[in-house]
């Protein structure tokens, strides 16, 4: 089986998945009472989000801009934010792939040394994504260990049981694959001289480790801190939105923020399966994670999960569409 079969079937196994999980989510809902709370809704409250959801991926697009500056100075604001959205617009449809082409658009506007060659490579690139999920990742676990510390009482039953497991093998796993790669990296550097072959992977590892130094070589890297603190209090103030939204109903109007950051943070774990857009997992774990904890109809649950997720859809798609025109028509014709 070659590789692009391959990678069509493993596209259709998630986005059937996608379409059973979204079966299941829907499949008992009473649609008088999720009307009826979207009746109640504050669509000015759903068009801040939106707003707050655009400002995200630009503010992404700005820390990602300063991991590619020590590899091309030349690297623009208007570049990484377009090579985001079209990136983060992909994504919906086909997981993982949106990262390949905002490599591919970023690499492509790079500038060139006196000999033409473009400064950013894909290898150096991708370090420098991989820099950006392990920094995502990090915050992700600290936002979770302060509000699970501050909040045990209110969350903590709820994390044992949905995340714990998870927790033990990822505690197994993770280090057996980071004995793996380092051994991996290891037989790779022994053998960077037996012939070009081995010699151009050892370069590739060397172009990826490259960009993962990008962030020691940082002018200002309290800036790329303070811009992940940014990103991921949007991401909670997107989801106290929607909670302000639905402030009209009883069953919400009793969360608080801290409630809105950890709907947030539970949302979160959903981008971990590969499904396409996100499409039923995350609508399933968030609207589970509110009648669990809150008692809330899981009508009006579904509710809050439908605002939420599909009106970020909606900003990421429209986002990336007017990226894409603005670097294949506009951009191109400045060339």
């Amino acid at each position: 089986m070659d590789k692009k079969t391959k990678n069509i079937l493993q596209y259709v196994f998630w986005a059937a998945v996608a379409v059973v999980l979204v079966y299941f989510c829907f499949r008992s809902i009473d649609w008088s009472q999720f009307m009826l709370a979207l009746e109640h809704c504050k669509w000015e409250w759903v068009l801040v989000s939106i707003a707050l959801g655009i400002l995200s991926l630009f503010i992404r697009g700005l820390r990602w801009r300063m991991l590619l500056l020590p590899m091309d100075s030349k690297t623009s604001v208007l570049t990484c934010f377009n090579a985001y959205s079209i990136g983060s617009a992909v994504n919906l449809f086909l997981p993982r792939v949106g990262e390949v082409v905002r490599l591919a658009y970023v690499v492509g506007n790079s500038s060139r040394d006196e000999e033409g060659k473009r400064l950013l490579s894909a290898d150096k690139a991708l370090g420098s994504i991989v820099i950006e999920r392990v920094w995502d990742m990090l915050f992700v676990g600290l936002l979770t260990t302060l509000v699970l510390v501050l909040k045990w009482e209110d969350f903590g039953a709820f994390f044992t049981e949905n995340f714990s497991g998870g927790g033990q093998v990822m505690s197994l796993l993770i280090p057996g694959l980071l004995l793996g790669l380092a051994l991996l990296v290891l037989l790779f550097w022994l053998l960077r001289n037996k012939g070009e072959f081995w010699g151009r992977i050892w370069a590739f590892i060397k172009g990826i480790g490259e960009g993962l130094s990008s962030f020691r070589r940082m002018k200002k890297s309290w800036l790329f801190l303070l811009y992940t603190v940014l990103i991921w209090s949007l991401y909670w103030l997107m989801s106290a939105t929607i909670v302000q939204a639905l402030n009209g109903m009883p069953v919400f109007g009793s969360l608080t923020l801290v409630d809105a950051l950890f709907i947030s943070l539970v949302g979160s774990v959903s981008t971990m399966v590969p499904v396409p857009g996100g499409f039923g997992i995350y609508h399933g774990m968030v609207s589970g994670a509110l009648q669990v904890l809150w008692g809330i109809p899981k009508d009006s649950c579904m509710a809050y999960a439908v605002l939420n997720h599909e009106s970020q859809v909606l900003t990421q798609a429209v986002c990336g569409l007017v990226s894409y025109i603005h670097e294949s028509f506009f951009r191109k014709n400045k060339k």
